[in-house]
């Protein structure tokens, strides 16, 4: 799925102002072009009720020091019904399972371990749909947690889903109305994307797809910017 339809999804459901668990927390801010190098090619799959599948991604380490403790953490927050149903937040009743070799739930941690500079690790975790899970879009925020080696400090980036809208507003919205993105009042160290899975009947399978299409133009402004931000950016709070 493309980077800027599956962060959409999620956007659109957070843009109804119903509350999102939020983290909280505080982590040392990194450069503001690096964020988008560490979590990538999220692909999540559409599912009939009843089947399975994978959400597929890639991690790499942008840094010149070795990642130790790195851990990626998807969860499924958020559910838009189709047809004719509304935005819910977690938990989300009959929402699919991500799966892993020892969990099943609305959480997956996947523990990569040490990453080296340079070098890219490619996982996945599974999809498990009911008979009965609804039709819809179910957003799954994520998050990347690691240790620098050659200092101990630890880091942590997550995805919009984390934050209610007032945080994300006040930390991507100037008084004048323009677009920023200060690191140290999300306290995080990065952002990361997020990613949808599409559950629909055979029925309405095209026209979920459609809808959701449709929904590219409704992302964000402060993700956007963000997103598209060039490795110039340095500093963590702009």
């Amino acid at each position: 799925m493309p980077t800027a339809l599956t962060l959409s999804i999620a956007l659109v459901l957070l843009g109804t102002g119903l509350p999102v668990p939020a983290s909280g927390g505080s982590a040392p801010p990194l450069p503001l072009g690096l964020s988008r190098a560490f979590l990538g090619n999220l692909s999540a799959p559409t599912l009939a009720p009843g089947s399975t599948g994978t959400v597929a991604f890639t991690v790499a380490d942008p840094l010149p020091s070795a990642l130790d403790s790195l851990v990626v953490t998807f969860e499924v927050y958020a559910f838009n019904g189709f047809p004719g149903g509304g935005p819910s937040f977690a938990p989300v009743a009959g929402a699919p399972d991500l799966t892993t070799p020892t969990s099943s739930g609305p959480v997956a941690n996947v523990s990569v371990g040490t990453l080296t500079n340079a070098s890219v690790y490619r996982g996945s975790v599974g999809v498990v749909t009911s008979d009965t899970t609804g039709s819809g879009a179910y957003a799954v925020r994520t998050a990347l947690s690691f240790t620098l080696a050659t200092n101990g400090t630890s880091y942590l980036l997550e995805s919009r889903g984390w934050f209610t809208a007032s945080v994300w507003q006040a930390a991507t919205e100037l008084p004048n109305g323009s677009v920023t993105l200060n690191l140290s009042r999300l306290g995080v160290s990065g952002v990361t994307p997020e990613t949808a899975v599409e559950v629909a009947a055979s029925d309405w399978g095209w026209v979920l797809g459609a809808l959701l299409a449709g929904s590219v133009v409704l992302v964000g402004a402060g993700a956007w910017v963000y997103f598209r931000r060039g490795p110039g950016s340095t500093s963590g709070a702009r």
